[in-house]
């Protein structure tokens, strides 16, 4: 896919220029027609990236992402319900507006997750109905309000914002923005009693603890970290998988089952058609005798004394 990058003003961090991140670019040498050179990124460049770009983000952040990311395809994918994105660029079907970044995009209306690196909405003829970003100290105010007009713009029906304000001493402090998309524009919801945001698409609420988020489902009740919620998805996966296996074998036996009393039954049928025949085989040939004994009868002969038949 060809991605043409439109000129902006760029906004690069003073002492640090790769402190976004960087793309590499091709800057052919006389000695290197293949050499790529390494290019900071703007902030520009974070809100609409190009395939390839790496975008500096926190451990914490990182964990955050992989957590979410790992409790909505165990909760949504194994019943087809939606896919589940992360990190995944995305290309809307709206001519003005560049492609995003995601942290989390859960899209309903598609079968598998395929190897996207740039999920084209237009193409597959779906579209994220949740979105989920992570703020970065650098970064957040294209998640606060760039990325809050340009999901609502594509129709993102529900933009949640886990949002590091900031503590002491660098701790994260964390607090959860739930837009909803009424009439064409975002309005800003306040968290239940409990503090937490409902994930509408995947019937969860999403709270803080400490400094990470975490996902509860309906009643109450919180996934674990990041390593639980991966070991619990592959635990439920095989479970899945050796009942498919399971149901195929009683199937498998059933079928065979049905073919051998098929088999037996039509082996019963072809005993007793044939022990009709022969009756009627025996039958014909008892009539045929009394016919006989008859005639013999009617010449005065007794059949039933050998000596008077030459």
């Amino acid at each position: 896919m060809t991605i043409t990058r439109r000129q902006s003003t760029p906004t690069i961090p003073a002492g640090d220029p790769f402190r976004y991140g960087w793309r590499l670019v091709p800057r052919p040498t006389p000695d290197d027609p293949d050499h790529l050179e390494q290019v900071p990124l703007t902030l520009e460049d974070v809100l609409h990236p190009e395939v390839g770009d790496f975008i500096v983000h926190s451990d914490r952040h990182e964990t955050d992402r992989m957590y979410l990311t790992a409790v909505l395809r165990a909760r949504l994918e194994p019943s087809g319900a939606a896919i589940v994105l992360s990190d995944v660029r995305i290309a809307w079907d709206i001519p003005e507006l560049r492609a995003h970044g995601p942290d989390v995009m859960v899209i309903p209306g598609m079968a598998a997750r395929q190897d996207w690196s740039t999920f084209e909405v237009a193409a597959e003829g779906a579209r994220p109905a949740l979105i989920i970003e992570i703020t970065s100290p650098e970064t957040r105010v294209n998640d606060l309000h760039v990325k809050v007009r340009h999901y609502a713009q594509a129709g993102v029906a529900q933009y949640v914002i886990v949002d590091d304000v900031g503590g002491r001493r660098g701790k994260r402090r964390l607090r959860l923005l739930d837009y909803r998309l009424e009439e064409g524009r975002y309005r800003l919801r306040a968290p239940d009693a409990a503090g937490r945001a409902p994930l509408v698409i995947a019937e969860l609420w999403l709270g803080v603890e400490g400094d990470h988020v975490v996902c509860y489902d309906e009643r109450g009740e919180a996934f674990g970290d990041y390593v639980t919620v991966v070991r619990q998805a592959a635990e439920a996966e095989a479970r899945a998988q050796r009942e498919a296996e399971r149901a195929q074998q009683e199937a498998a036996a059933r079928a065979e089952a049905e073919a051998r009393a098929a088999a037996e039954a039509a082996a019963r049928a072809e005993a007793e058609a044939r022990a009709a025949a022969e009756a009627a085989a025996r039958a014909e040939a008892e009539a045929r005798a009394a016919r006989l004994a008859a005639r013999l009868r009617a010449l005065g002969i007794d059949p039933d004394n050998s000596d008077n038949i030459v």
